[in-house]
């Protein structure tokens, strides 16, 4: 593959200084792959994109800034000529309970996880219908299907773009674009660690619940059994081809834990069919 081959999918991905935005691009990019890679500060990109040549489009990008969006799309367009697979993986975890939840960091946790997501998206489905064809990767976690302790507004932004895939998923699928989240489980990258926001909780009576859970994923951080580049291995694997799943849990956790919560939630919704259906005008 040369810096000219035009065959090769174009991916744009947010959030490379870091984590799995970072391992993928890499990998693409090593691969002989070309990739729009996006951080907000663009010099922590340079060792990454060094060699790509004209494969590799480095851009600053902060997704809650709708000019840079809408520049750094038109510069992917200008450079490519498409965009193939959009990875919206910018974002990052906070952790706090419900009651202690701090109002300006809910919201920049949801600017950055939700909104930037959204307007990201928006700004690259006319190119994709132009194309008749694109592939949207957004990236949740198992707690966009498990509201867990201490992460609920964590939670409440990936089910937040879970459900906004759903609806993506039934306007585009015939135009031809398909619509994957990729969920993954505890990994091995920042997320418990320096890119985490935490409120701490002062509240005894949540010293079991959230403090308990606080204090696991800060020990676990570094030890989680997600791995970063088989995950990254399996993104790739997955951008641009036909049939892509709209769900993809990772890792044995993440597939066990959320296959419990829906079976649950499945024989709770029966258990209480026939007072739901009791609900609805006579026939």
């Amino acid at each position: 593959m040369t810096d000219h081959d035009s065959a090769s999918p174009v991916w744009f991905i947010t959030g490379c200084s870091t984590g799995f935005g970072r391992e993928i691009a890499g990998r693409i990019l090593r691969a002989g792959g070309r990739a729009v890679v996006t951080a907000r500060d663009v010099g922590k990109l340079a060792d990454l994109v060094d060699g790509a040549g004209e494969r590799a489009l480095a851009l600053a990008l902060d997704v809650n800034d709708a000019a840079q969006i809408a520049a750094a799309v038109a510069q992917a367009q200008r450079h490519f000529g498409r965009i193939d697979v959009l990875l919206n993986n910018a974002g990052y975890g906070y952790m706090s309970s419900i009651e202690e939840g701090v109002e300006a960091e809910i919201r920049a946790q949801f600017d950055a996880n939700v909104f930037g997501l959204f307007a990201m998206t928006r700004a690259v489905l006319p190119l994709m219908r132009a194309q008749g064809s694109g592939h949207v990767i957004n990236v949740t976690s198992v707690a966009g299907y498990i509201g867990f302790p201490g992460s609920g507004y964590y939670a409440a932004s990936k089910h937040a773009v879970e459900g906004f895939s759903d609806a993506l998923l039934a306007e585009v699928k015939p135009l031809g674009i398909q619509v994957t989240c990729v969920a993954p489980g505890p990994s091995r990258t920042d997320w418990a660690g320096r890119s985490m926001t935490q409120t701490p909780s002062r509240i005894a009576d949540y010293a079991g619940t959230v403090g308990a859970r606080m204090a696991r994923t800060s020990a676990g951080s570094g030890q989680q059994p997600g791995d970063p580049e088989r995950i990254a291995d399996a993104v790739i694997a997955l951008g641009g081809q036909p049939g892509a799943p709209r769900r993809f849990v990772l890792g044995a956790f993440g597939i066990g834990v959320v296959s419990d919560a829906l079976r649950d939630n499945r024989a709770e919704i029966e258990a209480w069919a026939d007072k739901g259906r009791a609900t609805d005008f006579p026939a």
